[in-house]
């Protein structure tokens, strides 16, 4: 799941499925009411937010059942959001900020799109930019790491911390696992050492 940054277009083309955030498609809706009261930005946000809707429905339920309730439920609604913002960017003056928050989400729809067709893909990537919000709220202090090869070690550190909690292990108790084994890990097999494969530890 990415947003519309040219440098993950590569990673497709080998064969990854694309997964559009649709918090980011709200966002450029969100924003453009914001600056100034804006109808067609009011109506987008009312058929974002009957989505979401759909989704705390599904909040508990298994993956099978989430499949049939976003099928049954939320992909009709996208059928119709997408219709509505292609008749409305007909009478949409190009270079704008609707213009542009239109053409986000049309050139994405796909993307966007696709986690209605299986219960276990998210609608947005929020979970994982609520996690790494402690570094982008301190990215200034990251700054003076000292050197580059010393940033680039402290961000590698904090990817395999914040990537053992997205897998409901406690980080600290992950990380002296890991360096308890290291010393006597074959390289062969350092893979089995990252937290996307370590058995989930007691918190």
């Amino acid at each position: 799941m990415v947003d519309d940054y040219a440098g993950y277009k590569a990673l497709f083309a080998d064969g990854l499925t694309e997964l559009g955030c649709m918090a980011h498609a709200r966002r450029k809706f969100f924003d453009l009411n914001a600056a100034e009261p804006n109808a067609i930005a009011q109506e987008a946000l009312r058929r974002i937010g009957a989505l979401y809707a759909i989704e705390a429905q599904g909040r508990d339920m298994d993956g099978v059942a989430r499949t049939h309730l976003r099928q049954d439920q939320a992909q009709p609604q996208l059928q119709a959001m997408h219709d509505w913002l292609l008749r409305t960017r007909v009478n949409v003056a190009n270079g704008g900020g609707t213009a542009k928050a239109i053409d986000y989400s049309l050139k994405r729809w796909p993307a966007l799109s696709r986690y209605a067709s299986d219960g276990s893909l998210p609608i947005d990537n929020n979970p994982v930019e609520n996690a790494i919000r402690p570094i982008a709220i301190g990215k200034k202090n990251w700054l003076f790491t000292g050197s580059e090869r010393a940033g680039k070690r402290a961000a590698a550190i904090q990817s395999l911390l914040y990537t053992a909690k997205l897998n409901g292990l406690d980080p600290a108790a992950w990380l002296r696992e890991t360096l308890e084994k290291l010393p006597t890990c074959p390289n062969s097999r350092i893979d089995s050492l990252l937290p996307l494969r370590t058995p989930a530890l007691q918190h």
